[in-house]
C-alpha cells in the first residue's frame, strides 16, 4: 500500500473525480476525509468508502469560505492526527456567451475554482509545515487551463490561474518538504459529462479531438492522484500532468468511427 497510514483530505469528493480519488487513496491505505458542499451525498460517499473496507469520514465545507476550510483541516487533524495529502478538487462550471456573462457568475466560479484551491492549499500547507514531515498537495486543473472554450470563460480563467498557483505554491513550500502538483484532465466520464455523452453530435466533436478515441474514466484520474500523492513521484513538484487521451498534443481533428 503506497499511502499506508497517510491522512488525505479531498474536496469536492461527493462524486466524480473527487470521489474516485478518495476511493483510490483508501485502497492504498490512507485515512480519508471527504469534503463537499452537498452533505447528503458526501455522507453517502464516505459510507461507500467504508463499505469497501476503507477508513473515511465526511466533513461539509464550502471551499470559498476560509473559516470553513480551516475547520475542515482542523477536523482532519482531530480525527486522524494530521494531514499528509490534500486534493483541491471542488469546482463548478457556468456556461454562457461572453457578452452575456454576469459579474456575479464570473465571481462565483472563481470563488470556488481558484480561491477555493488557494484556501485549501494554504490551510493544508500550514498544517503540514507545523507537523514538520512534509506532504503533498494536488490541485485539480483541466486541459481548459491551456485550451480555451469561450462558452465557459470563468472556468477557463480559473483553471489557468490554478496552473500558476500550483507553480507558485510549489516554489514557496519546497523547503518545507511539501510537494505541489496539478492534474489537468481532458474529457472524463462524470455526471456533468453525461449531458454531453447523450448528444451524438457533441460526442463526435469531443472524440474527433481525442486521439485515443474514447472518454477517460474517473479512476484513471485517481490513479494519477495516487502517483502524485506517493513517494513514486518524490522528485516531482510544480508540474501539471494532463491525462487527456492525447488531446493537448493534437493540432488537427481525427476521424471518428461510426457505429
Amino acid at each position: 500500500m503506497r499511502l499506508k497510514d497517510k491522512v488525505a483530505v479531498v474536496t469536492g469528493a461527493a462524486a466524480g473525480i473527487g470521489f474516485a480519488c478518495a476511493e483510490a487513496f483508501a485502497r492504498e491505505g490512507a485515512k480519508v476525509v471527504l469534503s463537499d458542499i452537498n452533505s447528503e451525498r458526501g455522507e453517502a460517499a464516505a459510507q461507500q468508502v467504508r463499505d469497501q473496507g476503507g477508513e473515511a469520514r465526511f466533513v461539509a465545507c464550502d471551499v470559498g469560505d476560509k473559516a470553513e476550510v480551516d475547520q475542515l483541516i482542523e477536523a482532519a487533524v482531530a480525527a486522524y492526527g494530521g494531514v499528509d495529502i490534500a486534493v483541491a478538487n471542488a469546482g463548478i462550471v457556468h456556461a454562457c456567451d461572453f457578452l452575456d456573462l454576469a459579474e456575479e457568475d464570473f465571481d462565483r466560479v472563481l470563488r470556488v475554482n481558484l480561491k477555493g484551491v488557494f484556501l485549501t492549499g494554504q490551510a493544508a500547507a500550514r498544517q503540514m509545515a507545523k507537523q514538520g514531515r512534509g506532504g503533498t498537495i494536488i490541485n485539480m486543473s483541466s486541459v481548459n487551463a491551456v485550451l480555451a472554450i469561450p462558452a465557459i470563460t470563468p472556468y477557463v480563467v480559473a483553471k489557468g490561474g490554478v496552473n500558476q498557483l500550483t507553480k507558485s505554491m510549489a516554489l514557496s513550500l519546497v523547503d518545507k518538504g511539501i510537494r505541489v502538483n496539478g492534474i489537468g484532465p481532458g474529457s472524463i466520464r462524470t455526471e456533468v459529462f453525461a449531458t454531453v455523452a447523450n448528444d451524438p453530435e457533441k460526442m463526435k466533436g469531443i472524440l474527433s479531438r481525442t486521439p485515443m478515441g474514447r472518454v477517460g474514466e474517473t479512476s484513471e484520474i485517481a490513479s494519477v492522484a495516487v502517483f502524485l500523492a506517493s513517494e513514486d513521484s518524490s522528485y516531482i513538484t510544480g508540474q501539471t500532468i494532463y491525462p487527456d487521451g492525447g488531446r493537448m498534443a493534437l493540432n488537427y481533428t481525427v476521424p471518428v468511427k461510426q457505429d
